[in-house]
């Protein structure tokens, strides 16, 4: 079995780690990977859990910091600069305010440093709940999943952790561990910590996953936070907003490389 992450790597250059959310995987980002390749050695590794990385039981965000380390070590990536969506932003985070590995920059896309009340637990039901013994081809496992996740999108973002061969389905994601941990990946553990390095909070206009109320706290924990809104873009800016994505990162990159000179 495989025991180090499983990864895509493009361009050349310093390196750019690229960290996906819940139920994604490397190749969520790899638009926005071949956008930035030009200038950055880009990095985009399947989370625990999820794509073909090994499967764990141990889904707390310091535990998934702690492989995210080992990954960095033993890749060579030293004093990488990192991007993480979401439950990806919050593993960035956790290995930037542990101390354990020293971060060149950070940008976390549409999260905070906060706990959220909400989960994904019918997402996760309507997912072991599929009947994959009745799934031979792509078509039937969509018709199947329509009735409990009627969007379209969503349902093809889900079903892109679904691999069928030879006409028999199985989940490459495990939904198990997810679901046993979902308190803990809906939480935030950190309380005193702080990553005083240039820091970009990116969040989608129509998303409420980043508030008003959450600056505050993202200030104590990353006292040189700046924020910028995606216009016209969810949650899920990077695949709405692919474009403005990439430019925002490395537009943000570009003026925090600047200021310090």
């Amino acid at each position: 079995m495989r025991s180090s992450l499983n990864f895509k790597e493009i361009g050349s250059g310093p390196p750019l780690i690229i960290l996906h959310g819940l139920f994604g995987s490397a190749m969520n980002w790899r638009r926005i990977g071949d956008a930035l390749k030009s200038h950055w050695r880009v990095v985009m590794p399947d989370l625990p859990n999820h794509g073909s990385s090994p499967w764990t039981d141990d889904m707390s965000y310091p535990a998934q910091a702690e492989a995210l380390k080992k990954f960095i070590i033993r890749h060579d990536l030293a004093n990488p600069s990192i991007v993480g969506h979401s439950m990806g932003g919050k593993v960035a985070m956790a290995l930037a305010l542990s101390g354990q590995c020293l971060i060149n920059r950070l940008v976390v896309v549409d999260i905070a440093p906060v706990s959220y009340q909400h989960s994904h637990f019918e997402l996760i039901q309507a997912m072991q709940t599929l009947p994959l013994a009745r799934i031979s081809t792509r078509q039937d496992a969509d018709q199947l999943l329509a009735p409990a996740i009627p969007a379209s999108k969503l349902r093809q973002f889900l079903l892109q952790n679904l691999i069928i061969e030879n006409r028999q389905a199985r989940w490459r994601i495990n939904l198990p561990a997810i679901e046993k941990q979902m308190t803990l990946l809906t939480g935030f553990p950190f309380k005193e910590e702080n990553f005083d390095a240039p820091t970009l909070f990116l969040c989608g206009s129509q998303s409420d996953y980043v508030s008003v109320v959450d600056l505050p706290i993202i200030k104590r924990f990353f006292p040189q936070a700046v924020t910028q809104s995606i216009d016209n873009a969810s949650h899920w800016l990077h695949v709405e907003r692919p474009d403005e994505v990439a430019t925002a990162i490395q537009g943000f990159f570009e003026e925090s490389t600047e200021s310090t000179i």
